[in-house]
């Protein structure tokens, strides 16, 4: 055989081998269909209304419900020292106890460690620790940002000793060591308008609820007599140790517009700030300045 034809010969019998090798099964198995998220419908049951102000948050307490106070006056940006309150109410609407704090344009409360934890999306923002006597245990800036300016906040919760952060900067709900600061876990959000959070116990390992929707201005609108959203306010539901999506949901027509998020005795409790982005007071919400009972349909 010529030198030419053995080479050429040679070339053929590993091109088919190579072919041959391609086509093979290798045992590779496809990736599973992802699974469809489960999505349901909530409405809204009013309980109580705020004293004053704009509710934007509200946490779970022995006694009843802490809830935020929101000042919309130039959104903390006025430069103006105008204290914010968070309030504890029992679950007849009686108010209980008033702690005053320098969070500004505050949006996310937690009741942990026995003190009241702020959030503030104006003035000096970041995290603000209150005692009962309304002293200033702690401020500080929400972790993985700037040390000088970590970012909003839209939700704050405390659970098993750990803070959970919404945060608006780096768009994700981040479990932080109240005590050292330091941030261990982070779940990224994936939507255009986040607020309060939730502890859900029913899953195995624990499952946070998170507020969802729009951020559009006005909200509502009269149509043939009827109130209807112009803008889609729902829920989303994460496993709380990988962070996976396991559930949505979504508010029907007429119902409170949500903001701050707790969970007690198996329910979801919101309130209605009705306020929308800086610049905005009033979103057109029938139901603004009251707590309210979230119920799946």
């Amino acid at each position: 055989m010529r030198k030419r034809e053995f080479i050429l010969g040679s070339l053929a019998l590993a091109t088919g081998a190579a072919a041959k090798e391609i086509g093979a099964d290798l045992g590779a198995v496809p990736p599973p269909k992802k699974k469809a998220i489960p999505h349901r419908k909530v409405t809204t049951r009013k309980l109580f209304k705020a004293p004053e102000g704009f509710p934007n948050g509200v946490a779970i307490a022995p006694e009843g419900l802490w809830v935020a106070e929101q000042k919309a006056q130039g959104y903390g940006q006025s430069g103006k020292k105008v204290q914010e309150a968070a309030w504890l109410l029992d679950w007849n609407g009686k108010l209980l106890k008033t702690v005053m704090t320098p969070s500004s344009n505050t949006s996310g409360l937690a009741y942990g460690n026995g003190h009241v934890w702020m959030g503030a999306n104006g003035g000096e923002e970041g995290v603000y620790e209150v005692d009962m006597d309304g002293k200033v245990v702690s401020h500080r800036q929400i972790p993985l940002g700037p040390p000088e300016n970590g970012g909003g906040c839209h939700g704050l919760m405390f659970h098993a000793g750990k803070l959970w952060i919404v945060a608006n900067r780096i768009k994700g709900i981040l479990r932080v060591d109240p005590k050292t600061w330091a941030p261990e876990f982070m779940i990224p959000i994936t939507t255009d308008r986040w607020h309060g959070c939730a502890w859900d116990d029913s899953h195995p390992g624990g499952a946070i609820w998170m507020v969802t929707g729009s951020s559009d201005v006005n909200r509502y609108v009269m149509q043939n007599g009827k109130l209807h959203h112009t803008t889609t306010s729902g829920l989303m539901k994460y496993d709380a140790r990988t962070g996976a999506l396991l559930e949505t949901a979504e508010f029907l027509d007429g119902t409170a517009d949500p903001h701050g998020l707790a969970m007690h005795n198996g329910k979801l409790i919101s309130c209605d700030a009705g306020v929308g982005p800086p610049g905005f007071e009033r979103t057109g919400s029938p139901n603004a300045g009251w707590s309210f009972e979230i119920d799946f349909v």
